[in-house]
């Protein structure tokens, strides 16, 4: 009891639950665009069953810190540059996460298609489907959270406690941010360019060019602020006319 109020070790719990759930915007937001390929009945659950799979997943990978280390060790080289576990994940990531983003962009920008190879244009996502691809990108998405949680800590329980309250914290936001999305095309498609954002830099991550997140969150907080902008402006028109 005395270790758990411990001033360091509750600054270190706040702390690193506030970057979990930093960390997992990203997540939160790839996890509400997926779950919208989905009958809507089926979105909630979707939403959860993502995030639950998101907070085993990462606390799998914490009671996993000999495996974790060994990620960060080059296992071969080309050009010169050792290729890690890491740098393998997260160029698989990255590629897959560019790939998804640019053909949901194309999907919402030019409308699905009215005939493909005999399936219906009315045909929704797989449930089964939806999770397998949240898993995936859970993955990727845990891997960096998880080394920076060892970073800051050396408890597991204080890391174990801060990715459950994060996820906790992320289960309420999903279903409002996942509203949002839907009711807003044009943010819907800004949150698409955000995943496309983080996929390349996943990717340039992967090839050993570091990219700070300061300047990635930077530049997302800057595009939804003036994204709000334009979408009280246009309320305001709407309410005008």
């Amino acid at each position: 009891m005395d270790t758990i109020l411990n001033p360091d070790t509750l600054l270190a719990f706040v702390t690193l639950t506030a970057l979990e759930i930093v960390l997992g915007i990203d997540n939160i937001i790839f996890i509400a665009i997926l779950a919208g390929r989905l009958p809507h009945e089926k979105r909630a659950k979707a939403r959860t069953v993502g995030l639950a799979l998101a907070m085993f997943t990462r606390i799998g990978l914490l009671f996993s810190l000999t495996l974790i280390m060994r990620l960060t060790s080059p296992l071969f080289s080309v050009l010169g540059m050792g290729i890690s576990g890491r740098d393998i994940i997260l160029l698989a990531g990255g590629l897959f996460l560019i790939a998804k983003s640019t053909v949901e962009i194309h999907k919402n920008v030019e409308g699905e298609p009215s005939h493909v190879a005999g399936v219906s244009p009315t045909l929704k996502a797989s449930f089964v489907g939806v999770i397998v691809q949240i898993m995936i990108l859970d993955i990727v998405f845990s891997l960096d959270s998880v080394i920076t949680a060892v970073g800051l800590s050396n408890r597991l329980f204080v890391m174990a406690g801060a990715i459950i309250s994060a996820v906790i914290v992320m289960m309420f936001l999903a279903g409002p941010l996942a509203h949002f999305v839907e009711s807003h095309p044009t943010v819907k498609i800004l949150a698409l360019a955000f995943l496309l954002l983080i996929g390349t830099a996943l990717v340039a991550e992967g090839l050993k060019f570091h990219i700070s997140k300061g300047y990635l969150y930077f530049a997302m907080a800057f595009s939804t602020f003036v994204e709000m902008l334009n979408i009280r402006m246009r309320k305001k028109a709407m309410a005008k006319g």
